[in-house]
């Protein structure tokens, strides 16, 4: 599995909203996440809006393109779309900025063994 982590800037005036949100996401756009291949998916919210979001899958491309087939992915991203700045157009399913893992315990665990 491939582990994925990404950030987003949230606008200050729309985290309380997106918290909201957040709080009881569609169950029509869980069940889709999970179908597309989205595993162990979490986000975190900083006071200022910075979103860190992480998940596991077997392609992040993979992943992607099966939400696109998700019709309800396309009316969640335009909902969503809105909270975030500097996204210049794309949704933030695809305009997200990925994170490059630089460590992870177990795999350098796994080396030693």
């Amino acid at each position: 599995m491939r582990r994925v982590c990404f950030q987003l800037q949230v606008k200050p005036d729309r985290i309380d909203e997106y918290r909201r949100r957040h709080a009881a996401v569609w169950p029509e756009m869980l069940r889709a996440l999970k179908r597309a291949g989205w595993h162990d998916y979490s986000l975190f919210l900083r006071p200022d809006g910075l979103l860190i979001g992480y998940f596991l899958c077997e392609s992040l491309e993979a992943a992607q393109a099966a939400m696109e087939d998700e019709e309800v992915n396309a009316r969640w991203q335009a909902e969503m779309g809105e909270f975030f700045v500097a996204l210049d157009g794309a949704r933030p399913d695809t305009g997200f900025v990925e994170l490059e893992e630089v460590f992870h315990l177990e795999d350098q665990l796994d080396s030693l063994e």
